[in-house]
């Protein structure tokens, strides 16, 4: 398992050309399939937000992340970003479940394995929804 805090701000590098795209600013869940759907990064060269799609990735490692090539780059712009980490968290009774500290999702499959609130962890298998206003998890 693997913590969006060790990851966030490493340098996505390519692995063929070793070229640096930029650095990771976020993670973009589709929270139907609990999976995490595409990496959002800082660029290298001053350019916009961009997005990866986590197929498109080929380890993530202790210093960097390795994408296969340059060919990664989602070029449709990335949706609008929602930076889970700070968000509030409701369950779908809307009780009040605290704020996303971290996540914590499988570096391999990018399944979402827990989120971490200030009020204790929430199963990743609990999502619901994920808007700017809160993200929505099932009454456990």
């Amino acid at each position: 398992m693997t913590l969006f805090s060790q990851i966030r701000g490493l340098p996505v590098v390519t692995l063929g050309e070793a070229n640096e795209l930029g650095v990771v600013k976020s993670l973009m869940i589709d929270v139907a399939s609990g999976l995490i759907g595409q990496v959002r990064l800082s660029p290298a060269r001053g350019r916009k937000d961009i997005a990866i799609g986590w197929s498109a990735l080929h380890v993530i490692g202790p210093d960097a992340v390795l994408v296969r090539s340059d060919t990664a780059l989602d070029t449709t712009p990335p949706p609008a970003p929602v930076d889970v980490v700070g968000v509030r968290v409701l369950t779908e009774d809307g009780d009040e479940r605290g704020t996303v500290r971290d996540i914590a999702f499988d570096p391999v499959t990018g399944r979402v394995e827990k989120m971490c609130t200030a009020l204790g962890d929430i199963p990743g298998d609990r999502l619901i929804g994920l808007g700017d206003y809160a993200l929505v998890v099932r009454t456990g």
